[in-house]
């Protein structure tokens, strides 16, 4: 037996996986987000340890025998967060989350002050990625960077608490701006900038590697042995080894919070002029490539909060209902997602959601329609940024939650213009992908015996007739952007 952990923005996911690789339980326990002024995304670190305990108490109550098996944990993660500590290893302040957007002009002062910093770390600085954080901290709250003896990533924080080591791996490290992606070690000129140096800094693991050992008290209150914890990976690596991406070529869309673009490279290829991400994999010499919107799924849950649905389910189904039954008014409605801002391609921190096109027709099956049309054409313009970067994309699959709708699928295979795979198990996720890696730090196994792709439980094609009407709605919601885009400032 192994379990993933999975830290993710509104909930900790928690799975339980057999040797055959089939998921045995599942738990979850959810999660808040704190926005105390414009801009700000903030998470308390202690609510991530309770949501973690909460979670595996949950799989204690129901399988006790097969949680004191478990040979081994993987951990994956929302990327970018910052989590400050103390010499004492207290939390200095409130995490500050991936899709935080105070910082733009410390990107810019980061790129000025390292010129290199594009081409060795694969990455523009984008306000939501760590080091121009605590740029922003060194400047606003200088009291507390004087205090920081170690900063860590949201899912080493938890490492942190389960084993007492201070690790990282290098798929999630390569998203706060102090990591040369190419050579997988510590870069030392972005860390000087941020008033940092490698001392403050987790060892680096491959997330194949053992990083710690669960320690004695809390493999006691969990019921288990004291396992080896793998390193893991950022959210997305991980998904990718749920879902068997570990080839070049292999690709997924990752509906979350946030929405992905994930292709995998074999060798370094930086391209952050629009905003692609170059990060490195979970696994040994190998990197990838991704596109990232900030509202995915997010905006669905959104949407559904806002307009009264019963749940987000519910409000799918009253759309597709409308959709396929003809009963929805023009369809002109068209849906900016930008609800935190955005990166790829616009990398625009400013940018908010927009509905444009309401009537006194409009309904509330509308509004999601145009959100699921809108979310997929940001992925249109997150494909585009990487094709214009020479990726090849072969297959694609689709992992997340929003994985569980079809309907979603068949929007976003139109809209994409090309077949999307849909595998058995594929809401699972990152936690799927961070059991997997730990099998394979205890047991050493080759990462292609263990990191099969899912059986195929079907593959949405796009409509044709769809394709010609988002052809043509495209063009509106990239002008409707470009029109609205200065008025966001």
């Amino acid at each position: 037996m192994y379990i993933g952990i999975d830290l993710g923005t509104s909930a900790v996911k928690v799975v339980l996986v057999d040797h055959d690789g089939h998921s045995v339980a599942e738990a979850d326990a959810p999660l808040d987000v704190q926005r105390p002024q414009p801009l700000y995304s903030e998470q308390d670190p202690h609510a991530w340890w309770e949501a973690v305990q909460a979670a595996v108490g949950q799989l204690k109550a129901t399988k006790p025998a097969e949680l004191a098996a478990v040979q081994g944990i993987g951990l994956s993660g929302q990327m970018h967060g910052a989590v400050l500590l103390d010499k004492k290893g207290a939390v200095l302040r409130p995490a500050i989350l991936w899709n935080d957007g105070r910082c733009a002009s410390q990107c810019a002062e980061l790129e000025e002050s390292v010129p290199e910093l594009r081409s060795v770390t694969g990455n523009i600085a984008m306000p939501g990625f760590t080091a121009p954080k605590l740029l922003w901290v060194r400047q606003h709250e200088p009291e507390i960077h004087e205090r920081i003896a170690k900063v860590l990533l949201p899912k080493d924080y938890v490492r942190y608490r389960m084993t007492g080591e201070f690790a990282s791996d290098m798929s999630d490290s390569a998203g706060t701006l102090w990591l040369d992606v190419k050579r997988r070690t510590w870069f030392d000129a972005a860390l000087d900038a941020c008033g940092l140096d490698r001392s403050h800094m987790p060892t680096l693991h491959e997330g194949t590697e053992i990083s710690g050992t669960l320690n004695p008290s809390i493999a006691a209150e969990w019921g288990m042995g004291e396992v080896p914890v793998a390193g893991g990976g950022g959210d997305n690596a991980a998904g990718a080894i749920g879902a068997g991406v570990i080839q070049p070529g292999q690709a997924f869309l990752s509906l979350g919070t946030s929405g992905v673009y994930f292709v995998v490279c074999e060798t370094y290829q930086p391209n952050p002029d629009e905003g692609v991400h170059t990060f490195c994999h979970s696994i040994p010499k190998m990197w990838h490539q991704m596109s990232v919107i900030l509202s995915a799924a997010s905006c669905l849950t959104w949407v559904a909060k806002l307009t009264g649905a019963e749940s987000e389910g519910a409000l799918l189904e009253e759309a597709e209902h409308e959709a396929t039954s003809g009963t929805t008014s023009d369809g002109n409605l068209t849906f900016l997602p930008y609800l935190s801002g955005e990166r790829t391609p616009h990398n625009d921190p400013n940018a908010r959601g927009v509905f444009f096109g309401m009537t006194h027709e409009t309904s509330r099956a509308d509004f999601a329609q145009a959100v699921l049309e809108g979310v997929a054409f940001a992925f249109v313009d997150g494909q585009d940024a990487l094709l214009h970067a020479g990726t090849p994309i072969g297959e694609v699959s689709v992992i997340g939650g929003g994985a569980r709708s079809a309907y979603w699928g068949r929007i976003l295979a139109s809209a994409l213009q090309r077949p999307l795979v849909y595998r058995e198990g594929g809401a699972l996720g990152p936690a799927f992908g961070a059991a997997r890696l730990a099998r394979i730090s205890v047991s050493g196994e080759a990462v292609e015996e263990v990191c099969t792709q899912p059986v195929i439980s079907q593959i949405i094609e796009p409509d044709p007739g769809l394709v010609e009407r988002y052809t043509e709605k495209l063009i509106t919601f990239r002008k409707l952007y470009r029109d609205v885009r200065a008025s966001f400032s």
